[in-house]
């Protein structure tokens, strides 16, 4: 007969030390459940975009809108006989040195306003854009001018102004074609982005908008240094990413407007580079977002910066899983 051995004592794991071990997990998953929330909701706008995109997209169709704006007048600033529900406002953002000079985009701002000449126009520079975040959303004014990067507070200006008056937001590298009387009729209107999500270089709102208060709401929460980059930590903070991320989890986005073009040109009002579509010749200065953009991609030919990405992207990809029976609004 063979001799009964048992297993060596320096191979076995005291039940006490898994009990310690787990409970310690558990506890690090539950004080981090907001971060990984955080991550899953940006991690699974991919996946969850499109769902529902026939109501909230801009269609010929359903909403008796020409997409190529070839029947609107060009000097057409009211939606009239339809409601305007837009304000007449232009804002135009202007941080820091050089825009608000430069005669380049002096002159690319002047061409909207003579588009518009009968709306209030407003440039928002250093000044009366630190005098408004402290007068009207003073919870938010030491993190906003904390934020480390520029494009930070320009991005979450955008959201502050639109929501106290409404109107329209546009960067200053975009030259009107024409006027924006068409859109007024909408809520929300921004122009779709590419592959997914929406651009927030150009948006239109009406005043004291909920889904502009919920960008403004939800700027605290967002604000970390994601993954210790330039790139996402901007995308996911205040950027586009987040702007649509907080749309893909409205409970309703029908009057959330995305601009497309028609089937087969739905990119005919994307703002990416260096473009002319029906409303804007887009002069692409996004200096910032092509630098990053690069480097990322410089970055993913190493594996250092895989691991955390892959963790996040995991990691919401099971909170998708979860979450669907849920339908946890932000």
């Amino acid at each position: 007969m063979g001799v009964r051995t048992r297993p060596s004592r320096a191979h076995r794991t005291h039940p006490g030390i898994l009990a310690c071990g787990l409970f310690l997990v558990l506890s690090a998953l539950y004080l981090a459940r907001g971060l990984l929330y955080d991550a899953y909701t940006l991690a699974a706008l991919p996946l969850i975009w499109s769902r529902h995109a026939d109501r909230f997209y801009i269609s010929a169709e359903r909403d008796g809108f020409d997409l190529t704006f070839a029947n609107y007048s060009v000097h057409q600033t009211s939606a009239a006989p339809l409601p305007d529900r837009v304000p007449p406002v232009l804002h135009h953002i202007s941080l820091g040195s050089g825009a608000a000079t430069h005669s380049k985009w002096s002159e690319v701002r002047q061409s909207c306003l003579d588009m518009h000449p009968d709306w209030d126009a407003f440039l928002w520079t250093d000044e009366t854009a630190d005098a408004l975040v402290a007068a009207d959303f003073p919870e938010l004014y030491e993190m906003w001018t904390t934020y480390r990067y520029p494009i930070q507070r320009i991005d979450a200006l955008r959201y502050m102004v639109l929501y106290k008056y409404g109107g329209v937001v546009l960067d200053m590298d975009l030259q009107c074609k024409r006027g924006f009387g068409p859109l007024r009729r909408f809520e929300f209107v921004a122009p779709a982005a590419h592959p997914t999500g929406f651009s927030i270089g150009f948006m239109m709102a009406s005043k004291g908008n909920e889904y502009i208060g919920k960008l403004v709401q939800n700027l605290r929460r967002y604000n970390r240094n994601w993954l210790g980059l330039p790139y996402p930590t901007v995308m996911f903070s205040t950027g586009c990413h987040y702007a649509s991320t907080i749309h893909a989890f409205q409970r309703n986005r029908t009057e959330l407007k995305i601009l497309a073009g028609p089937p087969g040109n739905r990119r005919m009002h994307s703002l990416n580079g260096p473009v002319s579509t029906p409303i804007f010749n887009h002069l692409g200065s996004s200096s910032w977002h092509s630098y990053d953009a690069a480097m990322i991609v410089s970055l993913g030919k190493s594996h250092g910066w895989k691991a955390p990405l892959g963790l996040i992207v995991g990691v919401a990809l099971a909170f998708y899983i979860v979450r669907r029976t849920k339908k946890r609004r932000i």
